[in-house]
């Protein structure tokens, strides 16, 4: 393993994405370069406590119980900015010796939803100068609030669905009822009511009248601390597509198409009649292979659309990464009106499921492997990281007001 960069994947967090996050995390960490790189898994627990092992390599070892957790190494994040990552161990080591810490080169972060995808974990790497792949810590916190992404992308040329928040009240679930009908009155009804800071569908439900909203709405802000309402879409076809920037040119992935059979796709169909044993290591494929993935779930790559579609969602995807300083390989989804063909950008994914692996294989031309995409997110962590440093101290010496030793 001499000179190949550690990379540290870490998955699970304190989100009701959890589990998706670890179906994720292990994908990427069996689909990792082995022959450049030296990957391991950090799994970051439902209360927040962060662990390494070897068993963590195992989706059968999910969720760790007690007696699990025993055999795991306890680490947290060393913030001293030394350009590298380390985790400290929290136990182990003799009778006269420290445990050794635990190195690594980039980090590279398999979380979905609050507290790990939304710039509070990239915060930690940009405050410990530790290279990071995906989006960067302002467009992660911007793009995991879904009323903030419509305010920043509504100076481009995209079209968004009017929208609604409503705040959980100060205390207890239960809203105003005055406030709430005040907030949604520009929206109508039918509606979606949705978190504000979640994706994979949790908690998204159709709304057809106020009391609806209002029975809806604490089980809401029991994962949330705000909704967003927005209006119902009829004849709902989604369109999904992934940007990175491949090159120093914005690029994006293939088209995919949900199906439903429902109005919703919901979060079990998404995530979880993929199937799989459960102890298979994380259900991946091996490095360099195609994999069907999350292609074994209900959805149509590359399918066919009315004219000229395509390309609009393309140019808007692309716009919108633009407009967030992109980075990654962020999923953005669009809701289409089937009937009258009228599209709407829905949400950006800072991180999507599986890292959205399949749609830049299912490309017609030049497709990239999974392992391909991850090699790309991991020499652009490199690059950003490199552009970004500062000298040990950055304090101009104009600026300088005690002498230094």
């Amino acid at each position: 393993m001499a000179g190949k960069m550690r990379i540290a994947v870490l998955f699970g967090g304190r989100s009701p994405e959890h589990d998706v996050s670890v179906v994720s995390g292990l994908q990427a960490l069996a689909a990792v370069d082995s022959a450049r790189y030296e990957a391991f898994p950090v799994y970051i627990s439902t209360r927040g406590d962060w662990f390494v092992g070897d068993a963590l390599r195992r989706r059968a070892a999910y969720i760790p119980g007690r007696q699990a957790a025993e055999g795991l190494t306890p680490v947290t994040l060393d913030l001293t900015a030394r350009g590298e990552g380390r985790l400290i161990p929290l136990s182990g080591g003799g009778l006269f010796s420290k445990p050794k810490p635990v190195g690594f080169d980039v980090a590279l972060p398999a979380f979905h939803g609050n507290i790990g995808e939304d710039g509070q974990i990239q915060g930690l790497f940009e405050t410990a100068g530790i290279p990071y792949t995906g989006m960067r810590t302002l467009a992660s916190a911007l793009l995991m609030d879904k009323g903030l992404t419509k305010r920043a992308l509504r100076g481009g040329d995209i079209p968004l669905l009017d929208d609604a928040a409503v705040d959980r009240p100060a205390q207890g679930l239960i809203p105003d009822r005055a406030a709430v009908e005040v907030a949604v009155q520009r929206i109508g009804f039918p509606a979606i009511a949705k978190p504000a800071h979640l994706g994979s569908s949790i908690g998204v439900a159709k709304v057809d009248d106020l009391e609806t909203l209002l029975e809806v709405l604490p089980d809401l802000f029991r994962l949330d601390s705000r909704a967003v309402i927005e209006p119902y879409v009829p004849n709902l076809v989604e369109y999904n597509i992934a940007v990175a920037r491949i090159d120093g040119a914005v690029r994006t992935s293939a088209i995919e198409r949900p199906k439903r059979s429902d109005d919703l796709l919901d979060f079990k169909q998404k995530y979880m009649s993929g199937g799989g044993k459960s102890g298979e290591k994380g259900g991946a494929k091996a490095p360099g292979q195609a994999s069907q993935g999350m292609l074994s779930l209900t959805r149509d790559l590359n399918p066919d659309m009315p004219a000229g579609m395509a390309d609009n969602i393309r140019e808007w995807a692309a716009e919108a990464y633009r407009i967030v300083g992109g980075t990654g390989a962020p999923r953005i989804d669009f809701l289409c009106d089937g009937e009258s063909g009228q599209v709407w950008l829905n949400e950006v994914n800072p991180c999507p499921g599986s890292f959205g692996y399949f749609l830049w294989e299912a490309l017609d031309e030049s497709p990239m492997l999974f392992t391909e995409l991850l090699t790309h997110l991991i020499e652009e962590a490199v690059a950003l990281s490199r552009a970004g440093q500062l000298p040990d101290d950055p304090v101009p010496v104009d600026a300088r007001l005690f002498p230094r030793p």
